[in-house]
């Protein structure tokens, strides 16, 4: 078959790679980046939809606006607002089948090929894919626990003058890193004075365990004069209420969201109204604070388990920095007592010992570091997540 030859720059998900190994009986998954379907809120999901096709039936399963289902457009901005975006308005976003629409949007309408688009190391495979499928010529920004460093990153916008450089600023996926304020003000500064684009991809932001996180770089640019304008936030529903609804949103200036709706009309015409009729009565019945209130602490639980069996288990053959919030612990072995130092090596053999885990390689657009692994507390209970990793443990 005579493919296009775009497709020469990427390859298949190592992540969806993996699942087909998953078969095995008794198999205890840290691999996945899935919410943990036990969270869902179903009863509330249902008397939702049921009020969706009550309510307005002929818009809640008709064909819709392009930009979004108007009802949704007005409750995601309310949403917003509890998140510190004061000022926004319905059509300052559009609703996307997911946020992941709303990167491969950006990648379709700002990516040609050979353009220069700067990334974090590591950040979400899927995001390289996307942005890499359209021709980009990816350049690393080096993290720590707090996020990009920011000065390297202004060095590299100085010298690729990137069309936009994409962010992940809280509770990072896989590094569960949350960039620090004083950071993020200074993201913005170096977005206005370069008048460079910056992608906010936030699908993370309120599943925090403790405190909030800072607010996000959206929130923050009323607070640095010219920041706004080069700012496009993602957001999404699929980690706090439900992936399968695929409801997410774009917030960017105008004409990048003029631009990126004009796509999306030859791409699916519209997100499922259904799903959006039944997101809005969701959000417009307050459900939200006690469902993010109880997925939190059930997360937060689990992460403490999987960071405390994890000391316990692997000891100093492995170093990790505690996430805050989000899904996932980033981690890197470090061949203590000549144990394997290879998490590709190590993947393989917890698959015997019944276990998987995410090698850190395919997370990185250029010179992986092959002694790091993610691993997701999301999906799996205490007693279960413990057993896991005692047979990584076993495994190294």
């Amino acid at each position: 078959m005579p493919f296009a030859a775009r497709l020469n720059n990427v390859e298949t998900s190592a992540i969806r790679e993996l699942f087909k190994l998953l078969g095995k009986p008794g198999i205890i998954s840290f691999a996945g980046g899935f919410p943990d379907s036990a969270m869902f809120d179903v009863a509330g999901i249902q008397e939702a939809a049921n009020l969706a096709l009550k309510e307005e039936p002929g818009g809640a399963l008709q064909y819709g606006a392009t930009e979004g289902y108007e009802p949704l457009r007005m409750q995601l901005a309310a949403f917003m607002h509890t998140k510190g975006v004061k000022d926004l308005q319905p059509n300052d976003l559009i609703v996307t089948t997911g946020s992941q629409q709303a990167l491969d949007l950006l990648g379709k309408t700002l990516i040609d090929p050979g353009d220069k688009v700067i990334v974090e190391a590591p950040t979400f495979l899927a995001t390289i894919q996307c942005f890499r499928l359209y021709g980009a010529d990816l350049v690393t920004a080096p993290i720590d626990a707090n996020g990009v460093q920011v000065d390297k990153l202004e060095a590299l916008i100085k010298q690729h003058k990137p069309k936009f450089v994409y962010l992940i600023p809280t509770f990072g996926n896989p590094s569960g890193a949350t960039l620090s304020k004083e950071r993020r003000l200074k993201v913005l500064e170096l977005a206005a004075r370069y008048k460079t684009l910056v992608v906010e991809d936030d699908p993370y932001g309120d599943l925090y365990f403790g405190e909030p996180p800072p607010p996000s770089l959206l929130a923050l640019s009323s607070d640095v004069p010219g920041s706004r304008e080069w700012i496009a936030h993602c957001g999404s529903m699929s980690k706090v209420l439900s992936p399968g609804l695929r409801v997410g949103w774009m917030i960017a200036p105008p004409e990048l969201l003029a631009k990126a709706t004009m796509c999306k009309q030859f791409s699916d015409a519209h997100t499922s109204t259904f799903a959006q009729a039944t997101a809005a009565q969701y959000l417009k019945a307050g459900r939200m604070p006690d469902t993010l209130a109880r997925v939190r602490k059930v997360y937060a639980e689990r992460a403490q388990a999987m960071g405390d069996a994890l000391e316990k288990e692997l000891g100093d053959a492995i170093e990790f920095t505690r996430p805050n919030g989000g899904l996932f612990f980033w981690a890197q072995l470090t061949g203590a007592g000549g144990k394997v130092k290879d998490a590709g090596e190590l993947a393989k053999r917890a698959i015997e010992k019944g276990v998987a885990f995410v090698p850190g390689a395919p997370f990185y657009a250029r010179e992986p570091d092959r002694a790091t692994l993610r691993l997701s507390f999301a999906t799996v209970g205490v007693d279960r997540m413990v057993e896991g990793v005692q047979r990584i443990g076993k495994s190294i």
